[in-house]
């Protein structure tokens, strides 16, 4: 084993070790498991103080990369980091793209599509106009960033949405436009960039032509590539040639594929070809996408967390302090000027509350995508380390601004609560609705969520909102709104169910607000000791399991709101319908008390007593 000597530059080494003999294998293979090891540890510990992962992970990278140089991608990967990180774009752009649903979108209305319209080319004007003016870009570098800057952040929107939480149409709309703009953004980039160096060197004319030309080749290409890997792995999984368990790794090697062909024929339709190849896959209703969607929801981690080390980890300190000031006034421009210009212009008369066109304007985080497209661009247009450096600016102070401020300005708009006390019911059976009308009733948020389309049809024309989804799918917690909702309640017929969704939303809501049936005393102990393992509080009683709710309803037992006063008090109340009441709910004021078997709650006078009597 030879000595590797520590160099006198540790930026010229991808691994900077001073005391340690290794080889340069060795080093490869410790810088390499360093940047997962980075990656998914500062996963873990953002999901442990509750703050974006995009913050630990951009200040990781920097502290490996440009601060103790440790890691230097571009000496560790060499040619290979331009193709890895075009790659890694259309794989989070194919991921982004599963996730839309057509039908989904045009629930939304028209505020979406004219953020995605008019809300886009309003966002890119400005932002050119600032990075003219404010960065002293040239034209063509000034729209090329003003183009990547149009992108928000999905993987960052959506854990702020979780935990804000919004009332009404803002939170679903904030979440489609994270998914939607992102491909929209990124071939908006790509065209812009087909064009650079024409304008580049002054020949409008030229750039006009390239324009037009480049447009059409990449969206023909792109979306032909696109249509074609699509609707090959449809027929393949409608014939069942790909076993379940190669589903997902196929899956990976039709993008791969496209998205290496289309680049092959025009350069950077990939990115096209990938979000039309998803965007078909996520509507159609042939073949199975389950191992699918499996595939995107664990890949996506991992890749935006290597991605992201390996990007920030490029940065240099001197390129942000170049900008000087311009750069801090470049992003007080995008936050303050282009966001809410952007939205209140382009949502005018699409019937929002202007709390809601408010929020929405004080809501749009950059993420992976701004910055591998940035880092790509910058790549291949050597010497133009700016265009990287403002963009990592503007990701790292929307996504501090937005994300230690957006949850305040939500409560201040009336658009959300600190303490949510809205009950979302996993089962639409009978029991389930007549609790539900209950408590909606009282004049608190409910929402059902069930696979029955017989029982979710019989909600909706009870009046009740209603979502269809398997509990247990990842995939449906993306899509879910949450919004005024703070406890879980799963009530289906089957108790290991009932368990696992309880622990499946233990991560949303806490697991001071996740709550299930009770078992069948009949159960085994083996059973009953596993189901333990899972979280959940057991609701109401004992006693109160899924069968037992069914007898009393069906033997003509009433959800009952009843208000205890000085003059009838819980005795009284007792005494009027006796020992078969089962006291669910308590309300005081604004406050929403679960009754569980580990909650012996305190009655008084004020509160409102919901609960299941004989008739």
């Amino acid at each position: 084993m030879r000595r590797i000597k520590s160099p006198r530059n540790p930026k010229t080494s991808f691994l900077y070790c001073e005391r340690y003999d290794v080889t340069e294998s060795e080093k490869i293979l410790v810088a390499l498991s360093g940047i997962f090891v980075l990656g998914i540890g500062s996963q873990w510990v953002a999901s442990r103080l509750k703050v974006p992962s995009i913050l630990l992970l951009l200040l990781t990278g920097i502290l490996a990369g440009p601060v103790f140089n440790l890691v230097n991608p571009g000496q560790l990967l060499g040619d290979l980091l331009l193709p890895l990180v075009s790659l890694c774009v259309g794989i989070v752009l194919f991921e982004g793209s599963l996730s839309l649903r057509i039908k989904d979108l045009r629930q939304i209305g028209r505020p979406l599509i004219m953020l995605l319209t008019v809300g886009v080319l309003i966002t890119w004007v400005t932002c050119t106009l600032a990075a003219w003016w404010i960065l002293d870009f040239n034209v063509s570098l000034a729209l090329l960033i003003g183009a990547i800057l149009t992108v928000t952040g999905p993987t960052v929107v959506g854990p702020m949405l979780q935990h804000i939480r919004p009332i009404g149409q803002a939170g679903p709309i904030a979440r489609w436009e994270g998914i939607v703009v992102d491909p929209i953004g990124a071939v908006l980039a790509v065209l812009v960039f087909s064009v650079y160096r024409p304008v580049q060197n002054a020949d409008f004319d030229g750039a006009a032509w390239t324009a037009t030309v480049g447009f059409l080749k990449t969206m023909f290409a792109g979306s032909a590539i696109g249509v074609a890997a699509a609707l090959l792995l449809i027929v393949m999984l409608r014939r069942h040639w790909i076993t379940d368990h190669l589903q997902s790794s196929f899956t990976l090697m039709i993008v791969v594929a496209a998205f290496t062909c289309a680049n092959l024929i025009k350069h950077e339709s990939g990115l096209v070809t990938v979000t039309v190849m998803g965007v078909i896959l996520a509507n159609q209703h042939v073949a199975s996408m389950r191992h699918i969607i499996e595939f995107k929801e664990n890949l996506s981690v991992l890749l935006i967390s290597s991605l992201f080390i390996l990007l920030s980890a490029r940065l240099e300190l001197r390129q942000f302090e170049k900008l000087g000031w311009r750069g801090p006034a470049f992003v007080a421009f995008v936050i303050l000027v282009s966001r809410p210009l952007s939205v209140m212009v382009s949502t005018i008369g699409a019937g929002l509350k202007i709390q809601e066109r408010l929020f929405l304007s004080w809501l749009a985080p950059r993420g992976i995508v701004a910055a591998a497209v940035a880092s790509v661009f910058a790549l291949e247009l050597a010497g133009e380390d700016k265009l990287v450096a403002a963009t990592f600016l503007v990701i790292i102070g929307t996504v501090i601004t937005y994300g230690s401020t957006a949850a305040w300005a939500a409560r201040k708009l009336g658009l959300s609560v600190a303490d949510p006390q809205g009950v979302l019911i996993g089962s639409a059976h009978p029991a389930s609705r007549a609790i539900a009308v209950a408590l909606q009733e009282a004049g608190v948020t409910v929402r059902l969520v069930d696979r029955n389309p017989q029982h979710l049809s019989m909600a909706r024309m009870e009046g009740l909102s209603t979502f269809y989804g398997d509990m247990l799918s990842d995939s449906m917690h993306e899509e879910l709104d949450i919004s005024g909702i703070g406890r879980f309640l799963s009530m289906t017929p089957n108790d290991e169910v009932n368990s696992l969704a309880a622990s499946h939303f233990t991560e949303r809501f806490g697991r001071s607000n996740v709550y299930r049936l009770s078992a069948p005393p009949e159960r085994s102990k083996r059973r009953e000791k596993s189901a333990e393992v899972l979280k959940g509080r057991v609701l109401f009683s004992n006693e109160a399991t899924y069968h037992y709710l069914d007898q009393r309803f069906e033997a003509g037992a009433i959800m009952k709101a009843t208000p205890l006063t000085d003059e009838f008090g819980y005795e009284e109340f007792r005494d009027r319908y006796g020992d078969a009441a089962l006291v669910m709910f308590v309300l005081e004021g604004d406050q929403v008390t679960v009754v569980s078997t580990d909650l012996e709650p305190v009655f008084r006078p004020g509160q409102t007593l919901i609960a299941l009597v004989d008739h």
